[in-house]
């Protein structure tokens, strides 16, 4: 049987890399058909189009994972089919079954690149996902406005300088969270000319900093609060992090450890909690799900007549698209609200419970 597996696995591979790439270069082609005249607002063309491309490639590769696997399976066994293979395999003894054993094992290794793209790649190239096609050389400053960290601080200022790493004009407010009710107090406002941060002693290094302290009796009395000065605010913000949280789907390019510490953070909004529980939970039923789509299609192409082969493919693709779109829906309703509260877990599971027993029945039903 290892001749066989080894011929199996060839042409799964094989099937692999043409759809990845096949794929991928499709995404590029069209976006860069759609989008080309952003990039003439830069001065080195072909470099700026490296630059954007290289890392959306880890990210293309995160949401088109699950169809190339299939494309694979469609490649490899339409191939055999129209050489007549299955039929010999059949006429040697060998169930079709264990024909499939080399694809679903190397689909389980390949669904580890998933993994090894959401958890090491795509948060480390999150920075340069985030930046627009005219963004892709010179120089970046845009302003901020109240960005939280788990200190509690509200951070904004005027200008963001992305090249210097440095705040410009910062206006930070301080705030301290009573522990019974949740609820956040404003303490003190900082403001200052330039701020850097220092990653040795994790916060922003203020130059002409002062902070207003905010005192309620003093307020009411209508006197002004004293005002003195600060060199240091300690914070977990960190340059790199604010072109990130800048983008509306951040979240989704986190880590998991990163995703875990911004839910125990008690400056992590009640509005984004779901969002980051949808994306916990994503990272285990998206490579699950991947697997699930290809035993879906499977069975189906499996089929001993070539002249069935055409209309095979077309109800593979048919069932991994309704796995797709049952995907995409359950995570739409899993953020939203329904009688005052979210069911977040449940949606995002919700597709695993519904395709695993069709799987498993396809599987058994086969005729082999």
């Amino acid at each position: 049987m290892k001749l066989l597996d080894r011929y199996v696995a060839k042409h799964f591979l094989v099937g692999y890399l043409i759809s990845f790439g096949v794929l991928i270069g499709l995404c590029l082609t069209l976006d860069l058909f759609v989008n080309f005249d952003e990039f003439m607002e830069n001065t080195d063309i072909l470099s700026s189009i490296l630059s954007y491309y290289g890392p959306h490639i880890a990210l293309w590769f995160r949401y088109l994972s699950g169809m190339i696997l299939v494309i694979a399976a469609v490649f490899s066994l339409a191939r055999m089919t129209k050489n007549n293979e299955l039929i010999a395999v059949m006429a040697s003894g060998v169930s079709l079954k264990r024909v499939l054993a080399p694809i679903l094992l190397l689909s389980l290794l390949l669904t580890g690149l998933l993994v090894v793209d959401e958890e090491c790649v795509i948060p480390r190239l999150a920075g340069q996902l985030t930046i627009g096609r005219d963004e892709i050389s010179g120089s970046k400053r845009y302003s901020i406005w109240f960005m939280n960290d788990s200190f509690g601080n509200l951070i904004s200022c005027g200008q963001f300088d992305q090249t210097e790493q440095a705040l410009l004009e910062p206006f930070i407010i301080a705030r301290t969270q009573d522990p019974q009710t949740k609820r956040w107090t404003v303490t003190s406002q900082i403001q200052g000319r330039r701020a850097v941060y220092d990653s040795a002693k994790k916060g922003w290094i203020l130059e002409d900093g002062r902070q207003m302290n905010v005192i309620a009796e003093q307020i009411e009395a209508d006197s002004l609060p004293p005002v003195q000065p600060v060199d240091f605010l300690p914070s977990d913000l960190t340059p790199s992090q604010i072109p990130l949280r800048r983008q509306e789907g951040y979240k989704s390019l986190l880590s998991l450890p990163q995703i875990e510490a911004l839910i125990v953070s008690a400056s992590t909004r009640t509005s984004d909690m779901a969002e980051l529980i949808l994306q916990k939970h994503s990272r285990i039923v998206d490579p699950i799900m991947n697997l699930i789509m290809l035993m879906v299609a499977l069975p189906v192409l499996i089929c001993r007549d070539p002249r069935n082969m055409k209309s095979a493919i077309l109800t593979s693709f048919v069932t991994t698209l309704g796995c797709f779109v049952v995907l995409f829906l359950c995570k739409l309703f899993a953020t939203e609200l329904i009688g005052n509260r979210t069911y977040t877990e449940l949606w995002v599971w919700t597709p695993i419970f519904i395709f695993l027993p069709v799987a498993f029945l396809q599987i058994d039903s086969m005729k082999t």
